[in-house]
């Protein structure tokens, strides 16, 4: 029996797992290794060009490098070590994350993310990117971003319900509606917020629903919060193909990844009649130029979001991103789109659902080819505005419908984009510098008046 097969022999299935998404890969010990030493090279490499991105926008606003060397890294970072009692009655000690990048103008905002890759320089990166995010959409958050190093699809309920306690109890002096405020994020959910919400209750002895959103409704979540994300991705690509002069309905779209986003931005496109011609998921992909049947897939994607197991045709994520369409949306890793496929691309419009999808060497190349990107940090923040408007209802004691987040949220993402297309336009830059000048901005305003520098 080989290595792959013995660990998924060994993994204990739980409720809680059902609901992560397809990107865990069980690897064996010396994949394992291999795999942990790209992921912190990869991890290095995206703080350092964040970093890049962060000291041309301020270059190009006219703020001085005092500004920037406070921004290019977390105001502060919490390092934590947490004693899990598993399930065998042995301790494991697992290491966790907080980053707070920036707050000059509240507090910290963003998510927590369970797994095994997670690196201090990826939470650090998120945290900047958060704060951007934040930046763009006029919210009155500075960027937070918290990680464990773990594997979830390896714990049981029970497990991974001590773990998040216990990471709320070893982040709770820096953490708070008023302070610090996380959210969901790779590979944790609803019920994880919900554990560490109950945890942060007991240990302030009163009930504070704004601590953390991406609750369950019943207590205190916000409708609409499970596809904001999505929801947002659909809404900035529609508004970027009319900055190109097109109808989205019209057009021909390839989503790389079909997890929870991935999904979701499928769903509404179907809905809204647009002809999805290519998905992918951790597998391989599947591409028809006609168009696939996006809800026969929904309907037999697992609880990981793999959907081209045993289909025939099956391609892979690298061929589908430079297969023929009119929008290509990646939604699934970081790093998809580098300088070696960058000048095959054939989309006219690339929306980046996920982190980091598009090196900066490939944003170039695209932008040289009059290939129209709208970044990760205007086009995937539909969550974090979400979890905005979950806080401020959590504040006042007053729920919406979903019908009202939904609008609140269109409204906010036209007028992000407007915003990033304008300063593109006015700066002569691509729309990555236009988003990060757009972004930043506010922090170093927010800086100089409180006279940090």
């Amino acid at each position: 029996m080989n290595c792959r097969n013995n660990r998924q022999l060994q993994l204990r299935r739980s409720p809680i797992r059902d609901v992560f998404t397809e990107r865990m890969i069980v690897m064996c010990p010396i994949q394992r290794l291999a795999k942990g030493a790209a992921t912190k090279a990869a991890s290095s490499d995206i703080l350092e060009s964040t970093q890049e991105v962060v000291e041309e926008a301020l270059h190009k606003l006219g703020f001085d490098d005092a500004v920037y060397q406070l921004l290019k890294e977390p105001l502060r970072i919490l390092t934590v070590r947490i004693p899990v009692r598993m399930d065998d009655d042995k301790t494991q000690v697992f290491t966790g994350y907080r980053a707070q990048h920036s707050d000059a103008i509240g507090p910290t905002k963003g998510g927590i993310r369970f797994h095994p890759q997670v690196t201090l320089e990826e939470v650090k990166a998120l945290s900047i990117w958060m704060s951007l995010k934040c930046g763009i959409f006029h919210l009155p958050y500075g960027g937070g971003k918290g990680g464990i190093v773990c594997d979830p699809r390896t714990m049981s309920a029970r497990e991974i319900e001590r773990l998040a306690r216990g990471y709320v109890h070893a982040v709770s002096q820096i953490v708070g509606p008023t302070k610090d405020i996380p959210a969901p994020d790779v590979y944790t959910n609803a019920q994880v917020m919900a554990w560490m919400y109950d945890e942060y209750s007991r240990i302030k002895e009163f009930d504070s629903p704004a601590f953390i959103t991406g609750k369950p409704l019943v207590l205190g979540g916000s409708p609409g919060r499970d596809k904001a994300t999505g929801l947002g991705v659909v809404i900035a690509a529609r508004e970027a193909a009319k900055h190109l002069g097109e109808d989205l309905k019209k057009l021909k779209v390839i989503i790389q990844g079909f997890g929870n986003v991935g999904s979701h931005v499928a769903e509404i496109l179907s809905e809204w009649g647009v002809t999805v011609i290519g998905i992918s998921d951790a597998n391989g992909a599947m591409y028809d130029p006609n168009g696939l049947p996006i809800t026969e897939l929904l309907k037999s994607r697992n609880s990981y979001g793999i959907v081209s197991t045993g289909r025939p045709d099956v391609i892979t994520n690298e061929e589908l991103l430079v297969k023929p369409c009119d929008v290509l949306i990646p939604a699934a890793l970081e790093n998809q789109i580098t300088a070696d496929n960058a000048p095959n691309i054939q989309a006219r419009l690339v929306v980046e659902a996920a982190n980091g999808p598009t090196t900066q060497e490939a944003t170039s190349i695209l932008t040289d080819r009059d290939i129209l990107l709208v970044p990760d940090v205007v086009a995937n923040a539909g969550g974090v505005s979400v979890s905005y408007f979950e806080w401020v209802q959590n504040n006042q004691g007053w729920y919406w419908s979903e019908n009202e987040v939904d609008q609140r949220l269109e409204k906010m993402m036209i007028d992000a984009i407007e915003r990033t297309l304008k300063t593109a336009v006015r700066y002569e830059v691509n729309m990555r510098t236009a988003a990060y000048m757009v972004g930043i901005k506010p922090f170093a305003e927010a800086m100089q008046l409180r006279g940090w520098v």
